[in-house]
């Protein structure tokens, strides 16, 4: 028997007494990250949200099994927030699609979440009209037409079925009750339970004949920008839920049957606090960035060191070497020897432990 199938569907129950440590604790890591932001300079709190989209735009696809290009995605993001980047100008009409949802979903969060704002979400992340090779109903509830929507997995002829959905014809009146309670709802429930339960309640329902899990995570952090009032996200839940894709299967399964939903809010708090830590990590990394170029500040740098210290900074694969130097900074490897002995004077590079012919260079963060 699923939830829906309840006859007090869909009046979720939960023991706040078992969830307010978690509670507690993921206010007080939240309050933390974001007075962090408060000291970091523009240009790399504008970093800091390329990073953090670009990782919820290709994680969201990767809990679905879909990898996307990761150059791609942050050229998209990159040119929708004006930030500089040196990727791609090819455009993926897929990719551009999921990051307008993903933008409209925390950007526009003074925006109540209507029909219209859900079919547009769903026609941009299938711009073609298929979903791999199988034509779709887009920008619309789904209709049955093949038979109940159902969540499967398994060889042809042994799949296990582990959740279906309500019937079609319920699916209008479903989600006229869902968008009236996310649109109103009391202001004494707690942020973060409330995206839990909109999560959980959207992906329950299971509106569209595709693409309900990533718009179920939109409407998720749709409910996150509201809490903060916020557009600026510094955390990606889809990458704290991507680590746990298995766990998150299960979860929902087991959630799926009843209407107590205490286990699913309790797993999706300890995903919001993974979230933030990682957050975190990633902020670390800026501030590091941020104090690096403050103790350069008014030093004689050339375009050519700026450019490579940037690439470097950006997380180049192993250490550098005065040929590899020479090949980002498109120079000879005597110019880029002269560049990297200007930056171990001025404290921005420092020599690696080998020497020799393996000599090779560290950034000095």
């Amino acid at each position: 028997m699923y939830s829906w199938q309840h006859g007090a569907w869909p009046t979720f129950t939960w023991d706040r007494g078992q969830l307010l440590d978690r509670l507690a604790e993921a206010a007080r890591r939240q309050g933390r990250l974001l007075g962090k932001m408060q000291n970091v300079l523009q240009p790399l709190s504008d970093e800091a949200r390329l990073h953090t989209l670009s990782e919820d735009a290709l994680r969201t696809s990767e809990i679905e099994g879909e990898m996307l290009d990761p150059v791609s995605v942050r050229s998209s993001i990159a040119r929708r927030l004006g930030v500089s980047y040196a990727g791609t100008d090819r455009r993926d009409r897929q990719i551009e699609g999921l990051v307008d949802m993903l933008l409209d979903a925390t950007q526009n969060w003074r925006q109540p979440l209507t029909f219209e704002r859900l079919f547009a979400w769903h026609a941009a992340l299938f711009p073609t009209g298929y979903s791999g090779l199988h034509k779709i109903t887009v920008g619309a509830w789904r209709r049955d037409e093949a038979g109940p929507m159902q969540v499967v997995s398994g060889p042809i002829g042994q799949e296990k079925v582990h959740y279906e959905a309500p019937p079609a014809e319920r699916v209008p009146e479903e989600m006229d009750r869902f968008l009236a309670w996310f649109n109103n709802s009391p202001e004494e429930l707690d942020g973060i339970l409330r995206s839990g339960i909109a999560h959980l309640w959207y992906v329950t329902i299971h509106p569209t004949e595709d693409g309900n899990g990533r718009m179920a995570r939109a409407v998720a952090d749709l409910a996150l920008a509201q809490m903060e009032e916020s557009p600026h996200r510094y955390y990606s839940m889809s990458s704290a839920i991507s680590n746990r894709r298995k766990d998150y299967y299960a979860i929902l399964e087991t959630t799926q049957s009843s209407l107590n939903i205490t286990a699913w809010l309790s797993w999706y708090l300890d995903c919001f606090v993974a979230a933030v830590d990682e957050a975190e990590r990633t902020i670390g990394e800026v501030l590091a960035k941020q104090r690096f170029w403050q103790r350069l500040q008014g030093k004689a740098l050339s375009e050519r060191q700026t450019k490579v210290l940037n690439r470097l900074l950006e997380g180049f694969d192993g250490k550098i070497t005065t040929k590899k130097w020479a090949a980002l900074g498109k120079c000879s490897q005597p110019t880029a020897q002269r560049d990297i002995n200007e930056l171990i004077e001025l404290g921005a590079m420092r020599m690696g432990e080998a020497g020799g012919r393996s000599t090779s260079y560290l950034l000095n963060l």
